[in-house]
């Protein structure tokens, strides 16, 4: 049998998918071309430049070996180049002494990420052998004849590919011999195989290569076969084709909701930087989701904390570069984008459930000088009736910028001053940093005192603390890792709790920040200050603006805990606050790794106030719904520099839609609380705020889903869409859950604005209008005073009466929206508990209601009934949709004389009075 392809890996691979086995080995003579080869196979890349070569395979039974007519090892399209020189500018002669090919680029080409010396298409690299079936997957050796031209090769390798789940596959590269640092996560545990999956998993031998494909399409997801493998102890580097150039993910970083694959480099090495292009931030998530063709999607997951590059490239493909650690790999199969999410949240925890006050309107500011500040401060929203929850403290209220400390002059009431707080249906939250002061006399301050007592602290290479300087001035800092210290942080938290009755915790400065390079000492020069190759971080240096990596931690060194600094101290404030409090802990961080979600929530950190940021909020919000952190925000109006009255107004409507809702601002800059501005500014703001206000229980019953079944809150447009390519890349616009899509002007000036609608029915209830979309952009009214939110025909949204805080609004009436389809159907739901009890869901302490509409009938099932909703009442049900006006509406066979029908905008208003505890049945005709 003869196939036209263009290399003999694809014709082995095509053997595999449509035939009846799961593994094929295979001896690849031109790897580099296997992704080129399965695009000219399915048809899907006519006319592409690179596959005009057609190549032949001849299938030779008796053999392995084939002829190929080959191009000349150095004749590689420019986006199908992987960089033979990532760690340093290097000479044609140096480049061809390394074995690879040198063509110069322009100037302009080289500044944009385009490789001179790339490796050409057979280059060195490991070997299998010995592969074996094993009770969860495959097992391998890999081994390489010569070492690379990084230090310190390893040169034998065990390959594990494990068949974890119907749509997850997991492979890892280890060093047999040697134990290195793996990232402690907890993750699921297989000891069978899966039956049946969504993938086969090819391989080459040599060189080594691994190719996903999905069966149901025969599309590769992941082929390594297109640059060779790196594996030293400071440096592993693996490549990998990509089905499509539509990729989110790998945070944090400034960035809209798709990357750009035009060699675009993401760093991940946490950072203190306010948010700026191309920069590393506060956080670092080694995820993305693809979107394939058809509406499919796929996921990966490098399970790695060490610093790392990774460089999106226009054929297209990506390839991880990473400082330390393994090579532990998920892939998700999905296959579509929402299942990949949950797939990945399988694997990292599902996210908790955050107490219901927490989705109310926080306020902050640095610049709170004083309790009477505090308090007038909160005066002035209840004054100008502003919903406020949560009233939180910057640094001001420390005694001298030191933890678990308060001002006794300017805050000498502090203590009062929450418990008033609380007397008000408020609570309170204030700020915390890991940086402990050290220049306190001994035995004035308990924090260091006992902290050095017990060895809670990072160490320097002299196994002494560590000393940095961060606010309060020369700091050590703990060592989250070490158990000793997670207990010395609870007995911190609740020697301060005895004296100020906090609620949350705000967590801060937690990458760790430091102000000086690495220490007040310096650090020492070895190889983890200086490793034979430096991601692309700000400052160039590992110890830039953060501790030295050489440093001493419990479970190894911060070069290899850097990353997870921020999530060993957020695990920490929440197990400290559940046993402190008893209570559902509230915590904000700044610096996040996978599995925040599971403990903590994020805010965007120090965000500029411009409109350029307003807009990249929104794709920060969506993307760290996709990390499983769904109570995240960014601070409303900005926090560095002034606002002006129409961005405020602006930002506060779409902060109204962030699951999280905080209003922030540095010292020095404009006040920017709501009722600092004009009347018609304020009556915006209040609109938009009570609007949450009223879609709490919504918003609280998409957290429950999100916390059970790992569902986002917010999401972008294709995560319900993903069949309409239209929607792909969409970040102006967001959803939350599968019921709302926001449409938030952006612009200075406008007051209109355009916004995509897919495929159905979209109702506006506070303009009255309803959209029948066929897939299409629409122009909307949008004056100052208005924030466009549409309702999806098809789904039931339980409201509530707003209130000045949850405490008040949870025993308002209740109200459902219920959106219909064309066809007269509608369905939602309403998860409802205390609000604030730990795991009131696995206790079972909690009630869950069904609707469902359909035949002009609205309908309620009980699933589960617990004394929360006693005296809850439904007052009103809102029908979108009914064609024509309704003679009669019963309730439970009683007639129900107080309803309305607008002809215009097709609307049924019902009011009633109906107890939310009991089953009932709602009619009009």
């Amino acid at each position: 049998m003869i196939l036209k392809v263009l290399a003999l890996a694809a014709a082995v691979t095509v053997l595999s998918v449509y035939g009846v086995h799961d593994v094929a080995l295979a001896v690849v003579m031109s790897p580099a071309t296997v992704s080129q080869a399965w695009d000219v196979y399915r048809g899907e890349n006519k006319g592409r430049e690179e596959a005009t070569q057609e190549l032949t395979f001849v299938e030779q039974p008796e053999s392995s070996k084939v002829s190929v007519l080959q191009p000349t090892a150095c004749d590689i399209p420019p986006d199908r180049r992987f960089d033979c020189a990532p760690e340093k500018l290097i000479s044609q002669e140096e480049c061809q002494a390394r074995g690879c090919c040198y063509v110069p680029v322009s100037c302009l080409d080289s500044a944009n990420g385009k490789p001179w010396c790339f490796f050409p298409l057979s280059y060195p690299s490991y070997r299998m052998k010995n592969l074996t079936a094993t009770e969860t997957g495959y097992t391998a050796q890999l081994t390489r004849d010569a070492p690379t031209f990084f230090p310190d090769n390893i040169m034998n390798l065990q390959l594990d590919v494990m068949f974890e789940t119907e749509g997850r596959l997991r492979f890892s590269l280890k060093d047999p011999a040697n134990k290195r640092f793996e990232v402690p996560l907890e993750t699921p545990q297989i000891s069978i195989k899966a039956s049946s999956t969504l993938y086969s998993v090819q391989f080459s031998a040599d060189p080594f290569g691994l190719v996903v494909v999905r069966k149901s399409s025969g599309q590769v997801l992941l082929n390594t076969t297109v640059a060779p493998l790196f594996y030293a102890d400071q440096f592993l580097q693996i490549s990998t084709s990509l089905p499509s150039g539509f990729i989110s993910g790998l945070g944090e970083h400034l960035t809209s909701l798709i990357l750009n694959v035009s060699w675009t480099k993401v760093t991940l090495w946490n950072r203190d930087m306010p948010p700026a292009p191309s920069a590393n931030l506060y956080g670092s998530h080694p995820f993305y989701l693809v979107l394939e063709e058809g509406g499919l999607a796929h996921g990966v997951f490098l399970l790695n904390s060490n610093a790392m590059d990774v460089i999106l490239q226009p054929s297209p493909a990506i390839t991880w570069r990473t400082t330390g650690g393994i090579l532990d790999f998920y892939i998700f199969l999905g296959p579509d984008p929402k299942s990949v999410v949950s797939q990945y949240l399988d694997v990292i925890g599902y996210p908790l459930m955050p107490p219901y006050w927490a989705l109310g309107f926080h306020l902050c500011r640095w610049g709170y000088i004083s309790t009477a500040v505090t308090k007038e401060v909160v005066k002035n929203m209840t004054a100008a009736q502003f919903p406020l929850d949560v009233q939180w403290n910057d640094l001001d209220y420390t005694d001298a910028r030191r933890d678990f400390t308060f001002d006794k002059d300017r805050f000498r009431d502090m203590p009062d001053m929450v418990r008033d707080f609380h007397h008000d249906g408020r609570r309170y939250v204030m700020i915390v940093d890991p940086g402990i002061s050290s220049s306190s006399p001994p035995g004035s301050y308990k924090p260091y005192d006992e902290g050095l007592k017990q060895g809670v602290f990072i160490l320097n290479a002299t196994g002494q603390p560590l000393m940095g300087k961060v606010w309060p001035g020369p700091t050590a800092f703990p060592d989250f890792t070490n158990p000793q210290a997670q207990q010395w942080w609870y007995d911190m938290v609740k020697d301060f709790h005895d004296q100020v009755p906090f609620d949350g915790m705000w967590i801060d400065m937690n990458e760790p920040s430091n102000f000086v390079e690495g220490s007040l000492d310096g650090c020492p020069n070895n190889k983890f200050e200086n490793p034979p190759y430096v991601p692309g971080v700000l400052g160039r240096s590992l110890k830039t603006h953060t501790i030295c990596a050489s440093s001493k931690q419990y479970l190894s060194s911060h070069y290899n805990l850097h990353n997870l600094y921020g999530l060993t101290e957020a695990i920490a404030s929440h197990d400290a606050l559940v046993r402190v409090r008893g209570k559902r802990p509230f915590v904000i961080s700044r610096s996040t790794f996978a599995s925040h979600g599971r403990y903590a929530g994020h805010w965007t950190g120090d965000i500029a106030s411009t409109w350029e940021h307003l807009y990249y909020t929104i794709p920060a919000v969506l993307l760290f719904n996709l990390y499983g952190v769904p109570l995240v925000g960014a601070d409303v109006c900005g926090f560095v520099g002034d606002t002006s009255e129409e961005l405020c107004v602006r930002w506060t409507q779409l902060g109204a839609f962030y699951p999280f809702m905080r209003n922030h601002n540095d010292h020095g800059n404009r006040p920017q609380e709501p009722y600092i501005f004009s009347q018609g500014a304020q009556k915006a703001m209040r609109k938009a705020l009570l609007l949450r206000y009223s879609l709490l229980p919504y918003l609280y019953t998409l957290f429950h889903k999100a916390h059970s079944a790992g569902d986002t809150v917010a999401r972008p447009l294709y995560l319900e869409f993903p069949e309409d390519p239209n929607t792909w890349d969409i970040d102006r616009q967001l959803m939350w859950g599968a019921a709302l899509l926001i449409t938030p002007v952006l612009e200075a000036g406008k007051t209109k604005v355009s916004g995509y609608f897919p495929l159905g029915t979209w109702y506006n209830t506070i303009a009255g209008s309803t959209i029948h979309s066929k897939g299409q952009w629409i122009l909307l009214p949008a004056p100052l005073d208005t924030i466009n939110v549409h309702i999806r025909a098809g789904y039931i949204l339980p409201l509530q009466e707003p209130a000045l805080t949850t405490t008040e609004s949870r025993t308002k009436g209740m109200t459902l929206v219920v959106a219909l389809t064309p066809e007269g159907v509608a369905r939602g739901d309403l998860f409802w508990d205390d609000g604030e009890g730990l795991l009131t869901f696995e206790k079972g302490d909690y009630t869950q209601i069904l609707f469902l509409a359909r035949n002009g009938m609205l309908v309620n099932e009980i699933v589960r009934l617990n004394g929360q909703v006693d005296g809850l009442l439904l007052q009103e049900v809102t029908v979108l949709g009914v064609p024509s006006p309704p003679h009669h509406v019963l309730a439970n066979g009683i007639p129900v004389a107080d309803f309305s029908y607008r002809l215009d905008s097709k609307i049924l208003n019902i009011s009633l009075s109906l107890l939310m505890r009991e089953q009932f049945v709602i009619t009009w005709s």
